[in-house]
């Protein structure tokens, strides 16, 4: 009789460990699976809320001194020029552009990059140092053709670069982007205008 009961006893307490170790395991399980879950939802929320992407940074990096240069021109032009029209423009660009840059610097300050780190490629369209000087050293008549032909591969250069946030769901880099294309697509025109009548 005493066998029986010993017997029965471990039989329960067998089976009252094994519900134990189950318990114990699904409410493990359930807790790898909460951090994963948690681990899972910063990682979206972190990438969510990226608000400018890797091709728009670089876009921005290499757009910046592209205006950059074209307001020096732009401000030469102010200078050297004696046309009222080729004036006139330069003061458009200047106006169109300048803000535009500080537009883009604020993408790299938002997203953590230096908004004037020094970028020493040469992007689509930009005058070389010669050609920057040369510009400088022209006055009048002579100036304006060599500002309009520069100014025209510029704004072409401009266009070409635009391909690089082609895909942007970004409202604020699609607008950049369309108003960019429509300015410097209209200013092309009209310089090109120009410098035939020259």
């Amino acid at each position: 009789m005493q066998i029986n009961l010993t017997k029965k006893n471990f039989a329960i307490g067998l089976v009252i460990a094994l519900l134990a170790f189950a318990a114990g395991f699904m409410i493990s399980t359930h807790d790898e699976d909460s951090d994963m879950m948690g681990m899972s939802g910063i990682n979206q929320n972190t990438t969510s809320s990226t608000e400018f992407n890797a091709a728009e940074i670089h876009f921005a990096q290499m757009m910046i001194p592209h205006h950059q240069q074209a307001v020096e021109m732009s401000e030469l032009a102010l200078k050297n020029s004696k046309d009222s029209a080729v004036i006139e423009l330069a003061k458009q660009i200047k106006a169109a552009q300048a803000p535009e840059i500080d537009q883009m610097k604020s993408w790299l300050t938002k997203s953590g990059f230096d908004p004037n780190a020094p970028h020493n490629m040469m992007m689509a369209g930009m005058l070389s140092d010669a050609e920057i000087s040369k510009l400088r050293q022209s006055k009048a008549s002579a100036f304006d053709k060599l500002f309009l032909a520069g100014m025209i591969k510029h704004h072409e250069g401009a266009l070409q670069m635009l391909t690089m946030i082609s895909g942007s769901t970004n409202d604020e880099v699609k607008t950049l982007s369309e108003n960019i294309a429509s300015t410097q697509t209209i200013e092309i025109e009209t310089m090109k205008a120009m410098l035939a009548g020259k």
